[in-house]
């Protein structure tokens, strides 16, 4: 176990878990920055890597990811200087990113909705287009057991049947 807690760490570039290098001189990357069939343009910011995990097992994004590790909390004192918010500009402004889209996957919680206001504002000026995933009643989810919030989301990001 010991030999897991050494040779595991955060990758460098998004914080996702990676394998660290034997050679400390080396920068850990996740097996997702290292692949380099993914979109270059598109970045998913999440707030964990458990929510990188899901939305990655959903296949709907093959972009890359920035896990920020907390949320805009002023309830629990942290604010916008506690978060990663110049990595994630340095991460997008570098002179080589390709970046050209954010998609901003927070939970739909007023903590959640508050750091994707706070990012929106941050990255807009950087050139990038900034989105937000829609929220709404969850697949098989019974419309008389969701709450009046999730209902109004629903409906406000509906969109033509195809």
């Amino acid at each position: 176990m010991a030999r897991v807690a050494h040779n595991v760490g955060s990758c460098t570039r998004c914080g996702n878990i990676a394998d660290r290098p034997e050679d400390n001189n080396t920068r850990a990357l996740c097996s997702i920055c290292l692949d380099t069939k993914r979109d270059a343009s598109l970045l998913c910011v999440v707030h964990r890597v458990q929510d990188l995990l899901s939305v990655e097992r959903s296949h709907a994004i093959r972009g890359y990811y920035f896990v920020l590790g907390r949320l805009l909390s002023p309830l629990e004192g942290i604010g916008a200087d506690q978060l990663p918010v110049e990595e994630l500009k340095q991460r997008i402004g570098l002179n080589d990113s390709e970046v050209r889209e954010v998609i901003i996957a927070t939970p739909p919680s007023v903590d959640g909705e508050a750091t994707a206001l706070l990012l929106s504002q941050q990255l807009k000026p950087l050139g990038v287009s900034v989105s937000r995933i829609a929220s709404g009643v969850p697949h098989g989810g019974d419309i008389e057991y969701a709450d009046p919030v999730t209902i109004g989301r629903a409906i406000a990001g509906r969109r033509d049947i195809e």
